[in-house]
């Protein structure tokens, strides 16, 4: 396999100033004519709002290809390289064409290897003929797209068949938890190509950790330039500025700019997330990825994550839901037994101390029924489509997990009468699942899929 980055995916942003990944534009209406695209939400305002940190230069980002990985800015430079901001007249042309890139190439990676003609993008994406063929000739300039074979003949011209091009480009994604890491190099389509593991003591100090994952993602790397590396751990934090706050037995992280150091020490783009958060990004773009879009519902589903803490990433209408302040999951800490053991973060009676002390004792079965009731809240809450179980605790108890949650849920359906119960299963991705999603924290927004 070509590990060897073909450049297309554009170039690397300053490290000093990595920011956070963005598309120019949302991908909620693809209809419109001609390449100006969507009306509505991305109407002829089209740099107004949410897309003050897209823009097309991408000066200080990933450059973009055919501008469509834009802007990385800091959070003191939220519109650089954007249009005119919230208020300003006219179209923000550069961003609509990103967009519209986005949408196709996004549509490329599901088509997967057997690839997609440029009438059927034409017509999955409203955009007319001509501004799908002027977008796949950048794209393949770019070397982001090529030719995959063309279509049987029903009288005219044999169609020309367009795939994405995998090994364009690269991300890496890293996965800090509380006593291991675990580090992937993801294609485009987020497969994996090479990962490394290794022991990792959070309680360390900034220092040793950053220095730590610095090495293991160099080592990584092998010659390989990628588009930048995403981080995931565990919260709380601010995923806009990549600063951590009191992570839960570990109060001396607290206000660390843990994005601006690994950025400063590698030389490369870095987003920070939280693990949950990166998991069910990886969750919700790579399943459209492997199985073709809709697999988890365009909708809205819950991944609780349950290892050395218990926290939750929430997908609702298809994006990551963060919350005004990216605190949105802290699953782990609501109370649910006033009277209950301690938790680590001051409170009686949390979940996560009631899962892990289940756990400890070797009543498995109690640690899912308790699960369950907090994943009863969400769905009560949320109306949610799905939950999802994930983490290294229920990898080792998969059934377990699976059936108390799921009897839970069925009581619940039973005693509200209103239809089945919401289905559980076990996400996909296993113990490298949250690493997977950091690595989406990068190559997301190249499909116009990082919104949230």
């Amino acid at each position: 396999m070509n590990r060897t980055n073909a450049g297309g995916a554009g170039t690397q942003g300053m490290p000093g100033n990595p920011g956070v990944p963005r598309t120019s534009g949302e991908r909620a209406d693809q209809g419109g004519a001609g390449e100006v695209g969507a009306s509505g939400r991305h109407g002829a305002g089209g740099a107004s709002g949410r897309e003050g940190a897209g823009g097309a230069s991408g000066r200080n980002g990933v450059g973009g290809a055919s501008g469509v990985f834009v802007n990385h800015g800091g959070p003191g430079n939220p519109g650089s390289g954007g249009g005119a901001g919230a208020g300003a007249a006219g179209v923000n042309l550069p961003a609509l064409r990103s967009h519209n890139a986005a949408l196709v190439l996004d549509l490329l990676r599901t088509a997967g290897a057997s690839g997609i003609s440029r009438l059927e993008l034409a017509e999955r994406t409203g955009l007319t003929p001509q501004a799908v063929s002027k977008i796949t000739a950048r794209l393949r300039a770019d070397g982001l797209a090529t030719e995959a074979g063309r279509l049987a003949s029903t009288g005219g011209k044999p169609r020309t068949v367009l795939r994405l091009v995998p090994d364009a480009g690269y991300a890496v994604g890293l996965h800090l938890d509380r006593d291991e890491l675990t580090a992937v190099l993801c294609d485009l389509t987020g497969a994996v190509v090479a990962e490394r593991h290794a022991p990792l003591d959070l309680g360390a100090g900034a220092d040793a950790v950053v220095e730590g994952a610095a090495g293991e993602v160099s080592a990584l790397l092998d010659g390989v330039s990628p588009l930048g590396v995403g981080v995931a751990l565990p919260g709380p934090l601010d995923h806009r500025l990549g600063v951590l706050h009191r992570v839960t037995g570990f109060p001396e992280w607290d206000g660390f700019a843990l994005r601006a150091a690994l950025a400063g020490r590698l030389g490369l783009p870095v987003v920070v997330d939280k693990d949950t958060n990166a998991a069910a990004l990886g969750v919700a773009v790579g399943a459209g990825a492997r199985s073709g879009p809709g697999v988890v519902g365009g909708g809205s589903f819950a991944y609780l994550h349950l290892g050395t803490g218990l926290g939750a990433g929430l997908v609702i209408g298809g994006a990551v839901h963060r919350g005004a302040r990216t605190g949105a999951g802290e699953f782990g800490h609501q109370v649910i037994q006033l009277d209950g053991p301690m938790c680590e973060c001051g409170n009686r009676g949390c979940i996560e101390v009631l899962c892990l002390d289940a756990v400890g004792r070797g009543t498995v079965a109690e640690a899912a029924r308790v699960l369950g009731a907090g994943a009863a809240n969400l769905v009560g809450l949320l109306d949610i489509d799905l939950v999802l179980l994930g983490g290294r605790t229920v990898a080792a108890h998969e059934e377990v997990f699976l059936q108390g949650v799921g009897a839970v849920l069925e009581e619940r359906a039973r005693r509200e009468g209103g239809g089945p119960a919401v289905p559980v299963r076990v996400a996909p991705g296993g113990a490298r699942g949250v690493a997977e999603g950091a690595a989406q924290l990068l190559l997301a927004p190249l499909f116009g899929r990082g919104e949230g």
